[in-house]
């Protein structure tokens, strides 16, 4: 695509020379047209003052002295001397009732037959050029005058009125095509700058653009750019915690892991190689919790952006969750219980995202349960907002421990924890606009709520 800058000078441009051209062809039409209307005038003119002239009350003796003076003076007529070139290019003639020239230029054109019709004409002389003529015919004398000038006489100051018109029309096009030019790289300076400024940036530069000053039209791009440069920031750095945690969290699980399978390797007895083998397993199943806990983080971040919103049945879906951790539970020794109306409970939230809170939340309960406990799970909806609840019958939680358990990787009182269930559930509330709540049972035990709002 070309550049803006040059895509606008084409369109000015473009735009200078048709409406040259357009102005070019009028003032040609009009000319020609007054041209031509001020030669008929001047033919007029020239033909009625020869009239009044010939028309004087003179003898014959003193009228043939009239023409014979008309003629000796119009034949010593030199344009070279003291004339003008056009005085050979302009003729007129008078001719007898008779048909016998009386008075003529030495220029007149000699006609095969004289012109008969009054008014103006266009003829050919003998010669073959072409003659612009006025006959005025005199009603008292018989006398018929004719003026006229040749064509080409009108077509040479049309030229000359045209070029002397089109050439200061054609430079000063020019010059304002140039100062278009200038203006528009004025105009477009800061988008110029802003575009050198990007293409001398490093490449793994992400610091935010202050250009200064800057153009109304530009300022939403530099912020628009500057809010793209944050998020990439706020990306990478989510990607180096995320990979940071990781690797931390990571290693001593494999460490681990690898003390198991070099047990299992040395075992002696069958006994020993279950019993590695055992701890293996179960280490690889902590790995993989830790995994999928930490993949679920990365997917919470709140910078990462909004959640999809939808209408939901918020107790339909409460219980399709519960219904697929219930196998588990059961597997544990443990009840669960979900107390809810029974009417349908709607609500526009990120379904998926309460389903994972849910669970993380169960499944800590289920963590710290004794056996034969019970876990209940509620559901209070109120016109601003939906809390879901889930208690406990475990130890409860210690005051100075309250804030710390939603940190990342903080696990108390339970070895096989990653440490990151509460912090996932923190960060969806957060997502959503809410807050979790941790607070220890009067009977004893751990009520946690997820207060979301609608």
């Amino acid at each position: 695509m070309t550049s803006i800058r040059r895509r606008t000078l084409t369109l000015i441009i473009g735009l200078l020379l048709g409406g040259f051209l357009l102005i070019s062809a009028l003032n040609l039409h009009d000319s020609n047209h007054e041209i031509a209307e001020v030669y008929d005038a001047q033919l007029a003119q020239n033909a009625r003052l020869l009239q009044g002239l010939m028309s004087l009350p003179l003898a014959n003796e003193q009228q043939a002295d009239l023409y014979r003076a008309f003629n000796k003076a119009l034949a010593e007529a030199n344009p070279k001397v003291n004339g003008h070139p056009y005085e050979s290019k302009v003729a007129f003639q008078v001719w007898s009732p008779q048909g016998e020239r009386l008075v003529f230029t030495s220029s007149a054109p000699t006609f095969a037959t004289p012109p008969e019709q009054p008014g103006y004409s266009n003829v050919d002389d003998l010669n073959g050029r072409q003659w612009r003529g006025f006959l005025l015919k005199d009603k008292n004398s018989g006398l018929r005058i004719w003026v006229g000038e040749r064509d080409d006489v009108r077509a040479d100051l049309v030229g000359r009125i045209v070029r002397h018109t089109l050439w200061p029309n054609v430079l000063g096009s020019l010059i304002l095509a140039m100062m278009v030019w200038l203006a528009i790289g004025w105009g477009l300076k800061p988008l110029a700058d802003m575009a050198a400024t990007l293409r001398a940036r490093h490449s793994g530069s992400l610091e935010p653009m202050q250009l200064t000053p800057l153009p109304t039209e530009l300022e939403p791009m530099q912020a628009a750019l500057n809010r793209m440069l944050a998020q990439l920031q706020d990306l990478l750095g989510r990607e180096r915690r995320f990979i940071a945690d990781a690797a931390h969290e990571m290693r001593t699980p494999l460490a681990v892991l690898r003390v198991h399978a070099q047990n299992l390797l040395e075992a002696g007895t069958e006994a020993e190689r279950r019993e590695s083998l055992a701890f293996l397993i179960t280490g690889v199943d902590r790995t993989s919790r830790l995994v999928n806990q930490l993949l679920t983080m990365a997917r919470l971040e709140p910078s990462a952006g909004q959640p999809p919103l939808q209408p939901l049945d918020l107790t339909a879906a409460v219980r399709d969750s519960l219904i697929q951790l219930t196998p588990w539970l059961l597997s544990k020794g443990l009840e669960l219980v979900f107390d809810a109306d029974d009417t349908p409970c709607t609500v526009t939230t990120d379904g998926a995202a309460i389903a994972i809170a849910l669970t993380n939340l169960v499944t800590n309960a289920a963590n710290f349960s004794p056996e034969q406990g019970v876990i209940t799970v509620g559901l209070h909806k109120t016109d601003t907002a939906f809390e879901l609840t889930v208690d406990d019958q475990g130890p409860g939680i210690d005051e100075q421990d309250r804030e710390r358990l939603f940190e990342r990787f903080y696990s108390r009182g339970n070895a096989h924890g990653a440490g990151l269930g509460l912090t996932i559930v923190h960060t969806i509330a957060q997502r959503l606009g809410g807050q979790i709540r941790l607070d220890n049972r009067a009977g004893g035990g751990l009520r946690a709520t997820l207060h979301i709002p609608l």
